[in-house]
C-alpha cells in the first residue's frame, strides 16, 4: 500500500524529496504557498524582460547531473547549458577590472601578473581543495547528520584532518598568496557562505575548486528553467501540485503528524516533509510542545547575509559589464563586520551585478540589457523605500565610476527586493537570503536535525538544515531527508506486517 507524503515548499529541496519519494512508490504531494514553483528560484517577467528572482550562479553542474541521472534523466531533457568564458569580471578599488577566465592556464598566467610564484601555489591550493571537494561533495553531504556516530567511521575521521575543519579560510589562503586582490578573489565565496573568513573552515576552499576548476555555467533562458524542469519531472512521476496553498498548521496527535491544514481544510497524510523555512514551521506551524528548538536557540543562531536586490530593465546596451560582475571595490573587511558583528545597513558595500541579456538574448528585449543587483547584507533589518533608492544611487554611481556607463536615464523598469520580501514570500528567518551560517559550531550534526526529534513522521530539507545554503547543497538536502523518510516508512510498514 503506498504511504501518503505531503511536502511543504516546492523549492530545489523539496521538489528533490517529492520526485525521490514519488520514485520510491509514494503518494506525494506538493503544497506551494505561492503561485509558481521553484521558491527562491522563481521569475517573473514585464515587458519583454524576464528576471529571475534568487540564485544566479550555476556552479557544481555535476550535482545537478547526478540528481536527474538518478531518474534515469539528463539536464538537458530539460534545460540546455552554456559554459561561461570568461566566467566574471571583478572591480578592484584602483586597478581596475579582472576577468577571470575559464581556462585554468589562463588564470594562473593572469594571478603570476601580480604576484610570482601565484600559478604553481594555485595549482597546490587547488590540488588541497579537490580533496576537500571530491570527500566533502562525495561523502560528507550525503550524511543524515542526525548523529556524530555517523562520522565515527575511520576513513572519515582521517579524512577530516585533510578536510581542515579546524583551521579558517583566512589563515589557509594567506599561507598561499599575499596579493590582496588574490586574497579577496579567493575570499568571496566566503562571503555568501555567511561568516567572515576568519570564522569559516578552511574545508570551504572547496568552493574556490568548484569555482576555478568546474567552472561557472548558465542554463539558457535562466535560472528558472532548473526549477521548471525539476518540476515537469516531479509530475511525470506522478507527485501532485498545489500551487496557492498555504499550510496553515500541522496536526499532530500523540507524537504523530496526522495531516496537515491548507487554506483552511484537513488534508490526512502518513507522514510530511518540510522544505519551507524550518523555523517557520516550527514556530508557526506546530504547537509549541512539539517543537525541537525554543525561541533562545534560534535567537543564537548565526544566520548567512539577507540581501537587497534590484532587477532593472535598461533601454540600452551596456559596455563594461559581463554576465556576471563583482564590484570590490571597497573594503571587504569593513562590510563582513557590518553583516556579521555590527549588523546594520551597510557604509560602503560590495555588490553584484547579474546581466544574463549578455549571454540570453530571450531575457531582454533587443537592444536593451537584463540586470539583477545584489548587496549582501545583514538579516534582521528593515528597509524603507528612500533606503533602498539610496543603495540604487550607489551601484548606479560606481557602476558610471567604473565602466563610464550612466544607467540614470535608461532605466525602464526598477523593482527592488529586501528583507520584507523575503518574510512575506518565503517566511524566511530574519529575512535571510541563504540559511544559516558555515560556521564550524553550525556544520553537519550542529545543524537543525532533518528529523522532527518529538515528531516520528516530521521531516525537514532545505537550507537549514544539512547540509547547508545553496542550490546544489538544497538539492542534496532534499535527497537525504527523502530517503530518511523512505526508511521510516519501509520500517513502520514491516513493524505493522
Amino acid at each position: 500500500m503506498k504511504s501518503k507524503v505531503a511536502v511543504i515548499g516546492s523549492g530545489f529541496a523539496g521538489l528533490a524529496a517529492a520526485s525521490s519519494l514519488a520514485q520510491q512508490g509514494h503518494d506525494v504531494t506538493i503544497f506551494e504557498k505561492n503561485s509558481t514553483t521553484g521558491g527562491r528560484a522563481r521569475h517573473f517577467s514585464h515587458e519583454g524582460y524576464m528576471f529571475d528572482m534568487g540564485p544566479s550562479w550555476y556552479w557544481m553542474p555535476e550535482v545537478f547531473d547526478q540528481y536527474f541521472a538518478r531518474f534515469g534523466k539528463k539536464t538537458s531533457d530539460y534545460y540546455q547549458l552554456e559554459r561561461l568564458d570568461p566566467s566574471y569580471r571583478v572591480y578592484f578599488k584602483g586597478s581596475g577590472a579582472m576577468d577571470i577566465p575559464a581556462s585554468l592556464d589562463e588564470f594562473k598566467t593572469k594571478l603570476e601578473k601580480l604576484e610570482q610564484g601565484a600559478g604553481s601555489k594555485l595549482d597546490q591550493f587547488l590540488s588541497e581543495a579537490k580533496i576537500k571537494y571530491d570527500t566533502g561533495m562525495g561523502q560528507f553531504v550525503w550524511k543524515p547528520s542526525l548523529s556524530i556516530m555517523e562520522f565515527a567511521d575511520a576513513k572519515l575521521i582521517k579524512e577530516s584532518f585533510r578536510l581542515q575543519l579546524f583551521s579558517n579560510m583566512s589563515t589557509h589562503i594567506r599561507k598561499f598568496f599575499k596579493h590582496p586582490e588574490i586574497i579577496q578573489l579567493l575570499e568571496f565565496p566566503v562571503l555568501f557562505l555567511g561568516a567572515k573568513p576568519e570564522n569559516t573552515p578552511a574545508l570551504y576552499s572547496m568552493m574556490n575548486y568548484a569555482d576555478i576548476a568546474l567552472g561557472t555555467w548558465y542554463p539558457k533562458g535562466g535560472m528558472v528553467k532548473i526549477a521548471q524542469g525539476m518540476t515537469k519531472l516531479a509530475e511525470e512521476l506522478g507527485v501532485k501540485i498545489h500551487i496557492n496553498a498555504n499550510v496553515e498548521r500541522i496536526e499532530v496527535m500523540n507524537g504523530e503528524a496526522q495531516g496537515v491544514i491548507v487554506n483552511g481544510e484537513l488534508h490526512i497524510f502518513d507522514a510530511i516533509l518540510a522544505g519551507a523555512d524550518y523555523h517557520h514551521v516550527e514556530s508557526k506551524l506546530l504547537p509549541q510542545e512539539y517543537q525541537s528548538y525554543s525561541p533562545k536557540y534560534w535567537e543564537n543562531r548565526t544566520m548567512s547575509p539577507s540581501s537587497l536586490l534590484f532587477y532593472l530593465g535598461i533601454n540600452k546596451k551596456i559596455d563594461g559589464l559581463l554576465h556576471h560582475n563583482l564590484f570590490f571595490d571597497e573594503d571587504f573587511s569593513e562590510h563582513a563586520v557590518e553583516i556579521y558583528d555590527n549588523p546594520k545597513w551597510p557604509s560602503k558595500p560590495l555588490f553584484y551585478l547579474c546581466v544574463p541579456s549578455k549571454t540570453d538574448s530571450s531575457v531582454a528585449p533587443e537592444g536593451c540589457e537584463n540586470i539583477f543587483g545584489l548587496i549582501p547584507v545583514a538579516p534582521g533589518l528593515t528597509s524603507t523605500e528612500e533606503q533602498r533608492d539610496k543603495y540604487l544611487q550607489m551601484i548606479i554611481a560606481r557602476l558610471k565610476k567604473y565602466t563610464g556607463e550612466d544607467i540614470t536615464n535608461h532605466i525602464v523598469f526598477k523593482r527592488s527586493y529586501a528583507h520584507e520580501e523575503f518574510i512575506s514570500d518565503y517566511n524566511s528567518f530574519k529575512g535571510n537570503a541563504y540559511g544559516l551560517a558555515n560556521t564550524l559550531r553550525q556544520t553537519a550534526f550542529l545543524k537543525p536535525r532533518l528529523r522532527s526529534k518529538k515528531i516520528e513522521n516530521l521531516f525537514f530539507a532545505g537550507q537549514l538544515t544539512t547540509p547547508g545554503p545553496g542550490v546544489p547543497p538544497s538539492l542534496i538536502s532534499g535527497q537525504v531527508s527523502a530517503a530518511e523518510l523512505h526508511s521510516y516508512l519501509l520500517s513502520k510498514t514491516l513493524a505493522n506486517a
